[in-house]
């Protein structure tokens, strides 16, 4: 599989080299259902995010939002893949597959299997292994830092939605879009090809950019690549599939990469590589590095920078939380590279 250009916005995800889990499948490709041999198990839902969060929270953390961006579109969106847990195995390097898990039923299905995945000198490479379950997100933990969590994903997509500089942090989800449509970034794929006449550019609260993100989300979502890949524009046409692109992408790990997740709720650890990068500490500062880090961190104070870090104060001041021990910023931190 070529590499895919990445966005600064919105990276390409890729798979883990830590195990962190895994789930008895047996194999098929496509979209076509898993046959496991144990019995089916469904799982029951963690709490909703709506028992941390009123409506009546969600207007006043935003009061200037886009009418498009609404508090039951995400409810509903975290409600819906909180229902989804996908393994990604990866063989060779570069030959992943991904088994989707629906919780509610217990059933897995193949939302993707590369065409060399079974070749037998990509079966001589250990696999590497981990699990995502999209049910944890600002679930997983104590109610605190349930809401840090909540807080810190707030301010991450406030920042990238942002439109006004007026100082009181009022001014996120605002943009359904990226100002520039004209830009259709598109990158070689041979997974996620680009469809002709789509444009890529970033839409939705994290602003996903390029055709590498939108299918890659597009399996997480649907368990289907062709369907964001076809349709880039439900992104800022359904409310819903925009706050699970959003969510999907702070839930999980890239290759080089923690996910936004596991650095809030403390499951993340840094590595010997992460220790000599001065990336030592989980904390709103490593989120800024894995959202944006090639722009924003490792490059002393910068606006882009403090107004992440304004969000996120002001955030958990609504909230009803505090974070004393707060390791905020990146401006020591050397960015990921690939």
């Amino acid at each position: 599989m070529k590499s895919i250009i990445l966005s600064s916005k919105l990276l390409f995800v890729a798979a883990s080299t830590m195990i962190i889990s895994s789930v008895s499948c047996g194999g098929s490709i496509g979209d076509k259902k898993i046959q496991d041999t144990a019995a089916i198990v469904t799982t029951a839902p963690k709490a909703s995010i709506s028992s941390i969060l009123t409506e009546k929270q969600f207007n006043e953390l935003f009061p200037q939002r886009n009418k498009f961006y609404t508090y039951a579109a995400f409810i509903k969106a975290a409600n819906e893949l909180g229902l989804v847990k996908v393994k990604v195995s990866r063989r060779a390097v570069s030959v992943y597959q991904f088994i989707r898990t629906n919780k509610k039923t217990g059933k897995d299905s193949v939302a993707r299997q590369d065409a060399d995945w079974n070749e037998e000198w990509a079966k001589k490479k250990p696999d590497s292994v981990f699990t995502v379950d999209y049910g944890d997100f600002c679930t997983a933990s104590a109610a605190d830092i349930n809401k840090k969590e909540l807080a810190a994903f707030f301010a991450q997509i406030a920042h990238e939605t942002r439109h006004g500089m007026n100082g009181s942090y009022t001014d996120g989800l605002m943009l359904i879009h990226e100002d520039n449509t004209s830009n259709v970034y598109i990158s070689d794929s041979d997974e996620y090809p680009a469809v002709k006449g789509k444009k890529y550019y970033g839409r939705g609260p994290m602003q996903l950019s390029y055709n590498g993100n939108y299918g890659f989300a597009s399996n997480i979502i649907f368990g289907n690549s062709k369907i964001l890949l076809n349709n880039p524009e439900l992104v800022e046409q359904d409310p819903v599939i925009a706050f699970k692109a959003a969510i999907y992408f702070w839930m999980t790990p890239e290759t080089h990469k923690p996910s936004a997740h596991d650095v809030m709720t403390g499951k993340w650890q840094p590595t010997a590589n992460d220790k000599a990068n001065g990336r030592t500490t989980p904390g709103f500062g490593m989120t800024i590095n894995i959202v944006n880090g090639d722009v924003e961190c490792g490059k002393g104070d910068n606006f882009g920078m403090a107004d992440r870090i304004g969000f996120y104060q002001f955030f958990l001041k609504k909230l009803g939380i505090t974070d004393a021990n707060c390791a905020c910023s990146c401006a020591t931190m050397k960015p990921y590279k690939y």
